[in-house]
């Protein structure tokens, strides 16, 4: 009895002890220690740039920074008749996990790009809490600084995708965490480089005071978000003493939208999504200091639908997305 006692005693001492040093964790994806260890379980399996012929489309990865190992995910239709609207677009996954090389990212793309028609950009950022905000945001613009200059090098090695390209119709999009870099990086661009449009898929904004979607979907089905695994992705991503009614998280916590200069925005909505009510909120800002606004909410589907495929609606419904997309992009 002794002994059974004395092991049972020590269990409860590890599982302590592991306590201890774990600062944060959201299970299965990301585990930060107190020492300062990152530890992200790969729960989404990488993949190779590889595309089956038969998909219509090509794909490379290409370097952008050996310095800073940045690098991204190019997509090109196979059969491209006339220049086709560039995509730069920034994954998913709360600003602390994610890549431009997860499977299911690299099927949606290919899928976005065969179907619109469009040459796309697949960016891998640094992740926080590593890499605090705003190092993503600086990532986006140095991206599309390093575009403007490959379109500008008359011998770029990356003439094999960006000769495809109609940068008169470039496009920032982006998906959850993907989606606020995207905007926040459209607000930074200013005069040195045109826009033609963001797509902006269910954004991933917060706030201090919950919102209705907040408190009700505490547990949304078939969805990648809860309220308590958004609240520790702020944790991690917010500049150290931050709340999150700062800017990068809240845009409209002071009332007023950062100058976007862009006139033409897609807003991307999920019914069961937590973050329904703020996307719509921002989407209603938006139209009212004066851009033209495209807003579509996806019926029966929570938060990454579209890269999920977990159930049979989650694929009918990323098709209208991809459809909407679509149209948006090429009209």
């Amino acid at each position: 009895m002794a002994t059974i006692s004395l092991r049972n005693n020590l269990q409860v001492n590890n599982t302590n002890q592991q306590r201890e040093i774990i600062a944060e964790e959201i299970h299965g994806l990301i585990r930060v220690h107190r020492d300062g260890r990152v530890e992200r379980p790969p729960i989404v399996p990488s993949v190779s740039s590889t595309v089956a012929s038969e998909r219509g489309v090509t794909a490379k990865d290409v370097m952008i920074n050996k310095e800073t190992n940045s690098w991204a995910r190019a997509y090109v239709p196979l059969i491209c008749h006339t220049k086709v609207p560039l995509l730069v677009y920034f994954h998913g996954g709360g600003f602390c996990v994610g890549s431009a090389a997860w499977s299911c990212y690299h099927e949606f793309l290919t899928n976005l790009a065969s179907k619109a028609n469009c040459v796309i950009l697949s960016v891998e950022y640094h992740l926080a809490p590593e890499n605090r905000l705003p190092v993503a945001y600086d990532d986006g613009f140095n991206v599309l600084m390093w575009v403007k200059r490959e379109a500008m090098n008359v011998s770029s090695v990356q003439k094999w995708w960006l000769s495809h390209c109609n940068l008169s119709s470039l496009f920032l999009i982006g998906d959850s965490a993907g989606a606020n870099i995207a905007y926040n990086v459209a607000t930074r661009i200013g005069s040195t480089l045109s826009l033609k449009g963001v797509v902006l898929i269910q954004p991933f904004f917060g706030g201090e005071e919950r919102t209705s979607s907040e408190k009700h979907f505490l547990q949304p089905p078939n969805s990648a978000l809860t309220l308590p695994v958004s609240d520790t992705y702020w944790r991690l991503a917010l500049p150290h003493g931050a709340t999150r009614d700062h800017p990068y998280c809240n845009p409209l916590s002071h009332g007023i939208l950062r100058d976007l200069r862009v006139s033409s925005v897609m807003v991307c909505v999920s019914e069961m999504d937590i973050l329904r009510d703020r996307n719509l909120e921002f989407s209603n800002a938006l139209a009212k200091a004066g851009k033209r606004v495209e807003t579509f909410v996806y019926k029966g589907v929570g938060h990454a639908f579209q890269v999920l495929h977990n159930y049979h609606l989650s694929h009918s419904r990323t098709q209208e997305m991809i459809s909407h997309v679509r149209n948006f992009v090429n009209h």
